[in-house]
């Protein structure tokens, strides 16, 4: 890796981060309604109070001075005061980073290796009645909404057979052990997580069959089987790797999708994380959490579509070319 390839990487991760934040910006500006007045609703405020809390939020400034205030912010690590919560942004998004984390890292993990694992085995059994089956069952899959699929699974799992909670991260008045509030979380992250899995391991499902069925036909895969290899061992020893590099530049497009569906998700399943926390704030206004949450969201995805370019430089000698 040369270090102009990585200057110039570099510098087009700081360019999209600028841009990113500048529409973060102005996205939640031209919002229709105005914090002051959702919090104003119930009438109990003067018009007095109303001004010191425009002043307050520092939304007596123009449009652009506002802008340069929060790009400032930014510099200095300072995400600014949540209107509704009364708390800065950081201390309200604290607990809720942490939550979906737990779900999106365990949907993501589970996604890819799922959807890899059943492309693969597509793939090895190419035109057969399990390819067909495994394919037509993506495709459906893939063309659910999230939060379908989740109140699907509600109906199911919920309301139907009783069998696991459908709302929240931990059941209301235990207060057991470790292991047993564990397991307990463990149970509410059922549903959320197979709802992101259900929906977004086809995805890896079909990209890995498609590539992986050109890769099986290439020269040195039918040496190998000329040789006299097992068919598990061409698969998983040859194929499979040279087939990984369309699946990398998707894991780097599918923290952007997994990270929009756990906003349906969340909210459908009551889980207390970053997804049901922009639901609030956007109901209620609150501009500076709604920059907080989605600034945090752009990073995630900039940084690991960085991460992948990187890798797929490391991996494929024709791109280090270039």
């Amino acid at each position: 890796m040369t270090a102009r390839y990585l200057g110039r990487k570099v510098a087009t991760l700081a360019l999209t981060l600028y841009v990113t934040v500048s529409f973060n910006f102005l996205l939640f500006h031209v919002l229709p309604g105005n914090p002051v007045q959702m919090l104003a609703r119930s009438g109990h405020f003067s018009p007095a109070a109303r001004v010191q809390l425009v002043r307050l939020f520092g939304l007596n400034h123009p449009l652009f001075e506002q802008y340069l205030i929060y790009l400032k912010n930014m510099l200095h690590g300072n995400l600014g005061f949540s209107y509704v919560y009364r708390e800065p942004v950081t201390t309200v998004m604290g607990g809720a980073i942490g939550n979906t984390l737990i779900l999106v890292g365990t949907a993501t993990v589970v996604t890819i290796v799922v959807g890899v694992i059943v492309g693969v085995i597509a793939a090895s059994r190419a035109h057969s009645l399990t390819d067909a089956s495994i394919t037509v069952g993506s495709l459906a899959l893939w063309s659910m909404p999230d939060f379908f699929t989740g109140m699907i699974l509600i109906f199911l799992f919920g309301v139907w057979t009783h069998a696991l909670p459908v709302s929240g991260i931990v059941t209301s008045g235990v207060t057991e052990g470790l292991w047993a509030h564990t397991l307990d979380v463990g149970r509410h992250l059922i549903l959320p997580a197979l709802t992101l899995v259900l929906v977004n391991a086809a995805e890896f499902s079909l990209i890995t069959r498609n590539t992986l069925v050109d890769v099986l036909v290439e020269d040195y895969v039918v040496t190998a089987r000329a040789k006299g290899l097992s068919r598990r061992r061409v698969v998983w020893g040859h194929a499979v790797r040279n087939a990984m590099l369309p699946v990398i530049t998707a894991a780097g497009l599918y923290v952007g999708m997994i990270l929009g569906g756990a906003i349906q998700v969340e909210t459908v399943f009551s889980w207390p994380g970053m997804g049901l926390l922009i639901y609030n704030s956007v109901e209620q206004r609150d501009y500076p959490v709604l920059e907080g949450c989605f600034f945090l969201f752009a990073i995630a995805v900039i940084v690991t579509n960085f991460i992948a370019d990187l890798l797929y430089h490391l991996l494929d000698a024709r791109v280090r070319r270039t």
